[in-house]
């Protein structure tokens, strides 16, 4: 009980965020094996989750479980639209195409939104606080192996120009993980969907794997 509960989030899923985080498909990616059309797919495949987590955002801002995570500085729809028109070009969406794990990854992430605040806030969590992270290596290799502009068109998603301070900004979000509105039963349940979304998101990459093997 003493244990603070952003704390016992990050300890309890560390074992499926370690699984995500070394899947071939983004050592591959991040090893400069695979070219960037496996980078774009990739994109690809974030928009139509991020779709999914910010289009139930709007119903949340009251709720007082998930209400305090809605911050419009964290917002990535747009990002991931403007990196794709880069990367694909005008018209992308017509041939846009969610991987079978996209689509299972979204469609409980929209369960979650109308149903289960405390579900939502699991995948806000280990989405975005990975985005203030980790996702930073990920644009900085992007740049160097495929020649983006810094922290420009092609890498916007991982960019967040609202937040002057990310480390301070992710001390406050813990600080609001500490604080959820939320007994100890229903904690345990948001730490279970933690680990759930990190399965949910490897599940992808094996997929992105699959259509893309280690280049020779």
């Amino acid at each position: 009980m003493d244990t603070p509960f952003s704390t016992l989030i990050r300890t309890a899923s560390h074992e499926q965020h370690t699984e995500a985080e070394t899947s071939r498909f983004m050592s591959d990616l991040l090893g400069g094996r695979l070219g960037v059309e496996a980078y774009a797919r990739y994109t690809e495949q974030l928009w139509f989750v991020y779709q999914a987590l910010e289009e139930g955002a709007g119903a949340l801002r009251d709720d007082p479980v998930a209400g305090p995570f809605i911050r419009p500085e964290l917002m990535r729809t747009a990002s991931l639209e403007r990196d794709l028109t880069h990367l694909r070009g005008a018209g992308w969406q017509q041939a846009a195409a969610p991987l079978p794990a996209t689509r299972a990854y979204a469609a409980r992430v929209r369960e979650c939104a109308v149903t289960w605040p405390g579900g939502y806030v699991a995948h806000h969590y280990t989405r975005y606080l990975g985005d203030l992270s980790g996702g930073q290596i990920i644009r900085d290799r992007a740049e160097r192996a495929w020649g983006f502009a810094r922290k420009g068109d092609g890498v916007r998603f991982y960019v967040f120009e609202s937040i002057a301070n990310p480390a301070a900004f992710k001390r406050g979000y813990r600080e609001l993980l500490d604080a959820v509105n939320a007994d100890e039963l229903e904690r345990k349940r948001i730490v279970d969907e933690c680990k759930r979304a990190f399965a949910l998101n490897s599940a992808v990459f094996r997929e992105l794997g699959d259509e893309f093997p280690l280049s020779a």
